[in-house]
């Protein structure tokens, strides 16, 4: 037997094509992908396009369905604090039921919503035991529809002071600004 030059010999001898070239290393993709960097720059604007429109930072809370904010001029931007929504006569905080404001509406008297009370009591025991050594702000909004009668709103106003919401905010729809200024003649 004669000495051969050294290299790779494992499965030289097979006569299959494919198995020569797979052997021999030929064949087959390149192992560098190429990407064109105009398609990539086009994706990345369409999604930073998209995320600046579906972006909010004035703090635009959606309302519950069914609800007629009523209207205003001087308005602030909305701020971080429970939510008590008034629709018919549906009570929710941050969108979970806490309550019913049918008994006020028989009655037609102020009185205490007490499921409403212990839900914003837990919110606020809450909120300390989250920022311990923090004042508490106490802000709730309310976000009442145009229609509800005075009486219930007095009553969630009266229940969340209790509850120690002294603070309240209604959520209203913005209003341009009067110019203010009327023309002299």
């Amino acid at each position: 037997m004669t000495i051969q030059e050294p290299g790779r010999r494992l499965m030289h001898h097979i006569p299959l094509n494919f198995v020569q070239k797979k052997v021999a290393g030929g064949g087959g993709r390149s192992t560098n992908a190429s990407l064109s960097l105009t398609s990539m720059i086009d994706f990345l604007v369409v999604t930073v396009v998209f995320l600046l429109m579906t972006f909010s930072a004035s703090g635009e809370t959606p309302t519950q369905k069914g609800v007629h904010l009523p209207k205003a001029e001087n308005t602030l931007d909305m701020i971080d604090a429970p939510i008590v929504a008034i629709t018919g006569s549906l009570i929710m905080v941050d969108g979970n039921p806490a309550g019913n404001t049918r008994a006020i509406e028989d009655s037609k008297r102020l009185q205490r919503i007490d499921e409403l009370f212990n839900n914003l009591k837990g919110k606020r025991e809450l909120w300390k035991q989250t920022h311990p050594g923090k004042d508490f702000p106490g802000v709730v909004v309310l976000q009442i529809d145009q229609d509800v009668q005075a009486i219930v709103v007095k009553s969630v106003f009266q229940t969340a002071a209790f509850a120690g919401y002294p603070n309240v905010s209604f959520m209203v729809n913005s209003i341009p600004k009067s110019g203010g200024g009327g023309e002299k003649h």
